[in-house]
């Protein structure tokens, strides 16, 4: 099996290559570096995958690049790549429109000419913003929160319109606050984690009340290779989350114990596109995927924490 990655120098990108490629997928990952986040933390993940089996990376960007070539030959695409963060999204929305959306468009519009087993999206449960009900269902009527939120709706449309009009088998997958090794370094666990070790001021926006669904990101690999397999309807959106709901506060309290360190709070107030609460039923993914989350948020933030104090030792020496 062939597959093509995009997005796989990034967080969830990386992690699936790796487990393609040990499954002995041959790969082909794209990624043009966007500098949303820290570059070197993109080149540090590739550093991790360009020797493995299988693999081979193309540095290019998706709203310029050879499409049809990247997809030659390939039998599922897993499209992880986007523009990603909820509060930089008020200030450079054509930026996320041009990578979460028209990109997404040209390789659907590419994908409907080749022969695809899937084409897997990574969509948000950013779509939903502050939901009516809890746990969230995927037909519960999306209100996005953000133009982020916005964008991921957008290109998830895209989705269904070409799995109606083309056949084009895709399935989004509407992730729940990913974390884990490599997790992008502006999200709220990376900055924990790392204000622990280093014993800086996290900077706590809102109560620290929010609640959220966690979900590690080995759960959300395994979520993605078993949509290659299972019979799902095309154009399917399904919830991939961890299925049980956490306060930051709750994280907080992990992350001390983890380190036996206390966290110096910087308290702020709450941002413009933040929610109160995510928290996922995912019943159809368990139903229809055969998946279920198995990774306790203890379990995958001590996974993280090691990767931060690795990385801490690598910057050191």
């Amino acid at each position: 099996m062939r597959a093509l990655v995009t997005g796989s120098a990034g967080f969830v990108g990386s992690h699936l290559v790796e487990q393609l490629c040990a499954s002995g997928w041959q790969v082909v990952g794209v990624d043009c570096l966007v500098p949303y986040y820290d570059v070197a933390q993109k080149q540090a993940n590739l550093a991790e995958i360009e020797g493995l089996a299988g693999f081979e990376h193309v540095d290019a960007d998706l709203r310029a690049a050879d499409l049809p070539a990247l997809l030659q030959g390939v039998d599922v695409v897993f499209h992880q790549a986007g523009q990603p963060g909820v509060r930089a999204s008020w200030d450079e929305f054509e930026s996320y429109v041009q990578h979460n959306v028209l990109a997404t468009q040209r390789l659907l519009d590419a994908a409907r000419r080749v022969s695809l087993r899937r084409f897997v999206y990574a969509s948000s449960s950013s779509v939903y913003g502050n939901a009516a009900t809890y746990p969230t269902r995927e037909d519960t009527l999306p209100r996005p929160q953000s133009p982020y939120g916005v964008t991921k709706l957008a290109a998830e449309h895209l989705c269904g319109l070409y799995a109606r009009n083309w056949d084009v088998p895709t399935v989004s997958l509407r992730y729940f606050t990913v974390y884990g090794p490599r997790q992008r370094p502006d999200m709220a666990m990376h900055r924990l984690i790392q204000a622990a070790l280093t014993r800086e001021a996290f900077p706590l926006f809102g109560s620290g009340d929010q609640v959220r669904d966690f979900t590690f990101v080995g759960d959300v690999v395994a979520a993605n290779l078993a949509a290659v397999t299972a019979d799902v309807r095309h154009g399917a959106v399904l919830n991939v989350a961890g299925a049980r709901s956490h306060t930051l506060n709750d994280v907080i309290a992990v992350v001390e114990r983890l380190t036996e360190r206390s966290v110096a709070l910087d308290r702020r107030p709450a941002q413009a596109g933040d929610v109160d609460r995510t928290g996922a039923d995912v019943s159809a993914a368990e139903t229809v995927l055969r998946w279920s989350p198995q990774t306790p948020v203890d379990a995958g933030l001590e996974r993280q924490v090691r990767w931060h104090i690795d990385r801490l030792g690598r910057r050191s020496s």
